[in-house]
């Protein structure tokens, strides 16, 4: 009797919980690098997130891994993507003050 009910929402809830995985893993990811990646085009920036995190940390004089720069483009990219602007900025504003 149970059966005929139990099935039906068995298979609802792992096709749910799939979609949510591929959209948390996948979907999200790729639409907060796409929105990224357009914000640095809108201000004529060539340099790419993992670029400008490794020399903003060498301007800070301090050296990172790749692993570290890729954990930290990924935070930066889900959590607050105005950050690679920010750096950015202070990456050209230690170039000017160097000359």
């Amino acid at each position: 009797m149970a059966s005929p009910l139990v099935i039906p929402i068995i298979i609802v809830a792992i096709v749910g919980l799939s979609g949510y995985l591929v959209y948390k893993y996948l979907i999200f990811d790729l639409m907060c690098k796409r929105a990224v990646n357009l914000a640095l085009q809108k201000y004529n920036i060539k340099k790419t997130p993992s670029q400008i995190i490794k020399e903003y940390y060498q301007s800070k004089g301090e050296e990172i891994s790749h692993k570290e720069i890729v954990a930290l483009e990924k935070n930066y990219r889900r959590n607050g993507p105005d950050e690679f602007l920010t750096m950015y900025d202070a990456i050209r504003d230690s170039k000017h003050q160097k000359e």
